[in-house]
């Protein structure tokens, strides 16, 4: 797809948007370039040549090291992607012998498809669960409502930045015996209490996709954990099942990540915190400002450290025209997700019979308006001032429940 084609509204993921080598409107989605430029690459890249080591070498140490500590977890193991951190979990356990080849897995049906990618790809059953109408995530009642007698695995996702309800969920898994896997790909720094989106589980899955609140060069991922053998496991099988030299004890793949997106992920680390206050602070001026009748914001969470905003998601029942409207004055949105997973081609035909309805309403209805780090505040002021001036069609508000 050509730069040009990447349009407000046209339903594309953060894929497309790390892609563009343009910023074609006035207020893009994210701006990746001004993300990028404030930060010395060149520093990073020569320590990598200088050093001669391209992969497994200082730097994936060093930050393995380091975003483990920043978490408050014990171990972190790097490898190439999201979706890899969360399949060699999976594929680490069943060698471990802790699950078994059609062993059930809950995941939520409003994410990215990586979510479910990595249960299919481990021979593991996938079953769909709804989300809170209030946070379009995961809760208690929420997994309790999808859990059946076959369920061995809970995977909430954080999505779009907020906390899922972890401590009740947790609370659950450790009663019923059920292992808790976190997607963590969108909630890099989002805290309750003590604790960091990542903590609350046996182990959790990040993305350093560039788009992301800690964004890589490229692909990039990780899996934390507490556990020892779940973490070696894990290296292991990511670097061809082998944890010695052309000793291959496990059919495993190659899912490592590089020195110099380690190096650049150590750099953007030490601003992260600064970063997404300043998304806070900018969903904050959405969340006060934005009065349209028919676009419904985000609810504010009462603990704001639980959100870090990788997304600002509103809901309208005329989403083609809000998005034509703020297109119309420069101003880029993005679909996240015009399609539930479930209904997804390669899944539908499997889960045709899944009713999930609050899922299914908001496929039709969310839209992403732009936030990131380095928006200005005449930026934010455009968009809540394209927002609130549109003429709207048709005479229904998004309904608070569905």
């Amino acid at each position: 797809m050509k730069p040009q084609q990447l349009r407000a509204g046209h339903p594309t993921g953060s894929a497309d948007l790390a892609s563009r080598h343009g910023v074609d409107a006035d207020v893009p989605f994210i701006d990746l370039r001004a993300v990028n430029a404030r930060f010395d690459f060149g520093e990073a890249l020569a320590g990598v040549l200088d050093s001669g080591i391209c992969l497994r070498g200082p730097q994936v140490a060093a930050f393995e090291r380091e975003f483990s500590k920043w978490l408050g977890v014990q171990y972190c193991v790097c490898v190439g992607n999201g979706l890899d951190a969360l399949r060699l979990t999976l594929q680490s356990w069943m060698t471990l012998g802790v699950l078994a080849p059609g062993d059930e897995v809950l995941v939520p049906a409003n994410s990215f498809v990586a979510s479910a990618l990595a249960v299919s790809a481990c021979g593991l059953t996938l079953r769909f669960m709804d989300v809170d109408a209030a946070t379009f995530n995961v809760s208690a009642k929420t997994v309790a409502a999808a859990r059946t007698d076959r369920t061995r695995v809970v995977m909430p996702v954080h999505l779009y930045g907020q906390i899922a309800d972890m401590e009740n969920i947790a609370a659950m898994c450790r009663a019923e015996g059920l292992l808790l896997l976190e997607d963590a790909a969108q909630a890099h720094g989002a805290r309750s209490g003590r604790r960091s989106a990542g903590t609350f589980g046996n182990a959790a899955g990040f993305s350093f996709y560039p788009t992301k609140n800690l964004g890589a060069l490229g692909d990039a991922g990780c899996m934390v954990t507490d556990d020892p053998e779940l973490a070696e496991r894990v290296r292991a099988l990511g670097n061809y099942g082998s944890a010695e030299k052309y000793r291959h004890e496990f059919e495993g793949l190659n899912s490592r990540m590089d020195e110099l997106q380690a190096a650049v992920l150590r750099m953007k680390l030490q601003r992260l915190d600064t970063d997404n206050d300043r998304r806070r602070q900018i969903a904050g001026s959405y969340q006060t400002r934005l009065s349209h009748p028919w676009v419904q914001p985000p609810p504010q969470p009462s603990d704001s450290a639980s959100h870090v905003w990788h997304l600002y998601v509103v809901r309208t029942t005329d989403r083609a025209g809000l998005a034509a409207h703020l297109a119309a004055n420069g101003i880029e949105t993005i679909v996240h997700y015009p399609c539930a997973i479930h209904r997804q081609p390669f899944y539908r035909d499997e889960f045709s019979s899944v009713r999930l309805p609050v899922t299914d309403a908001l496929q039709h209805e969310v839209l992403s308006l732009p936030l990131s780090p380095v928006m200005s505040d005449a930026q934010v002021d455009r968009v809540i001032a394209a927002v609130n001036s549109w003429p709207g069609r048709g005479s229904q508000s998004v309904p608070a429940e569905s």
